[in-house]
């Protein structure tokens, strides 16, 4: 009799579908991308409330070992989908399964990732939203067109991780965009969010006349310690993500991190109603912003273009 309760128990629970949501570290901004996937599944009929989803959720805190840890116990558990926020946590379970489905978000192509096969294709059990560096050109455009040179070159200050391909990619991209606009970019190696404002310090001593926060994961984490820098320098920040600007950085054009996360989620969504990943593939962000900070824009005396918007 015990045999056929718990027998029926585990029927219940497996009549259940169980999401892995693995953020790689904490952050305010990335936060949005997961509070936009659970409301898509939300809109489509699945949330906790409803008892017809759980959602097992891992913050790795930036920690590699934590982070194997966590995706480890979700392949353990056999958790029917996963979604991984930040190429950290998209490349950490590619790694680990070729079978669960996984919804990425926050993270950028397969290529940029070095996850693409000789063909150029991602893994097959790779969904969700990606991003490319296209937009990043745009948002760095824009700091020779709003700022004038204190003398001679206009000169941009850059910390990049050289562990994240993302980051250092948009660095080699920047470098070439900047000799074409006349820029100097002046760019620092960062491994660690700790050791953010000895670094910033240091850049902040070759007279630069911006700061571009490019996609980085380590800049996102330090955010708050490189702004207050900056600021105390009288150094505006710019910036490719939406979400920076809330946090303080003067203008920029790029995805907003809570839609990228509700396009994944609608993905997820669609798996869950179906079982089947048929007409399903990683997709481009779809929603860009044009935003500034108001409050950053009158500290600079910046004029902001028509066309942006300003952050609540």
């Amino acid at each position: 009799m015990l045999t056929a309760i718990f027998a029926c128990n585990q029927a219940k629970k497996s009549a259940v579908p169980i999401i892995g949501f693995l953020d790689a570290f904490e952050d305010a901004t990335i936060g949005q991308a997961r509070t936009g996937f659970t409301q898509a599944l939300k809109d489509r009929g699945f949330s906790e409330e409803e008892g017809n989803i759980k959602i097992e959720y891992k913050n790795a805190q930036g920690s590699i070992p934590t982070l194997t840890q966590a995706v480890n116990y979700f392949v353990s558990e056999k958790v029917d989908l996963m979604a991984t926020s930040t190429t950290l946590a998209t490349v950490a379970a590619i790694q680990k399964t070729k079978t669960i489905p996984i919804f990425q978000m926050v993270s950028p192509t397969p290529q940029r990732m070095k996850v693409a096969d000789a063909s150029g294709n991602g893994p097959a059990n790779l969904f969700g939203t990606m991003e490319e560096l296209n937009y990043i050109d745009t948002s760095f455009a824009l700091i020779p067109q709003l700022l004038k040179p204190k003398a001679g070159k206009l000169t941009v200050g850059m910390i990049y991780n050289q562990s994240e391909p993302q980051s250092a990619d948009a660095l080699e991209r920047i470098k070439s965009l900047a000799a074409g606009l006349k820029v100097n970019v002046v760019a620092l190696p960062l491994n660690s969010s700790a050791d953010a404002q000895l670094v910033t310090q240091a850049l902040l001593s070759k007279n630069i006349d911006a700061f571009f926060a490019n996609p980085d994961n380590t800049v996102f984490a330090a955010f708050e310690t490189i702004l207050k820098s900056c600021n105390g320098k009288n150094v505006p920040v710019f910036t490719s993500e939406a979400g920076l600007v809330q946090r303080g950085a003067v203008a920029a054009f790029g995805a907003d991190i809570y839609q990228w996360g509700y396009q994944s989620g609608l993905q997820a969504a669609q798996y869950l109603k179906t079982h089947k990943t048929d007409g399903i593939k990683l997709e481009m962000v779809k929603v860009r912003k044009r935003v500034y900070n108001a409050a950053a824009a009158k500290k600079y005396n910046v004029t902001i273009p028509a066309g942006f918007e300003a952050v609540k």
